[in-house]
């Protein structure tokens, strides 16, 4: 089973679109997928709620009572949404159940200089560590030409981290949200573009 959890402590960078939109392609793939969350407020259970039956099933905990939450059986690839504020015990704990983090990050001063925090902390935890290539970026609402993507990318060298996509500001995200759909439940015409923005990252998925 593939696990991967979205992470950053800085709310508002986009990582429910991300996580979401993780799920969908790998249903769009006929994997059998679960979207979870590890905070209180289940948000990602909300939305589930609002997917329509025809399209590709995403699944979610199995929860019984005075049992822990476990991904239902048959489960092939496992996508946790994380929620603001990630650290300490928490974080520790969170990164043993997963094989990938990747960091959803807008290109502002402002979010990175929120996220640098983060990052020096997550890269010493014993589990990321043990593995190089444990932890990954995705640029969310930028385009990859411009000078601001640069100005992303000198900061993630710093780290030593790659920035494994670039993933454009549109409203595909949001209006297809706001119907429990994902930007490759869409047609063609209208998300073609943003398919060929995931390449980069579907491609680093079939190779981990």
């Amino acid at each position: 089973m593939k696990s991967f959890l979205i992470a950053n402590p800085k709310g508002g960078v986009g990582k429910s679109t991300l996580a979401t939109n993780l799920a969908g392609l790998f249903a769009y793939r006929n994997y059998k997928v679960m979207l979870g969350d590890i905070d209180r407020q289940q948000s990602s259970r909300e939305w589930l709620r609002m997917r329509p039956p025809s399209l590709p099933a995403i699944g979610t905990w199995d929860i019984e009572p005075d049992k822990p939450a476990r991904p239902p059986v048959g489960t092939t690839h496992v996508v946790l949404d994380s929620p603001a504020g990630l650290h300490g015990k928490r974080m520790t704990q969170v990164l043993k159940l997963v094989q990938h983090v990747i960091v959803p990050l807008q290109p502002s001063i402002f979010d990175i200089l929120a996220t640098r925090q983060f990052l020096d902390v997550l890269l010493e935890e014993k589990e990321v560590r043990k593995h190089p290539g444990f932890v990954t970026v995705v640029g969310m609402r930028v385009d990859g030409r411009t000078r601001a993507a640069r100005e992303l990318e000198r900061f993630l060298d710093g780290l030593g981290l790659p920035v494994l996509a670039y993933l454009r500001d549109t409203q595909n995200y949001v209006q297809a949200a706001a119907h429990g759909m994902t930007i490759f439940d869409l047609p063609t015409y209208r998300a073609s573009q943003d398919w060929d923005q995931w390449q980069p990252l579907t491609q680093w998925l079939d190779s981990v």
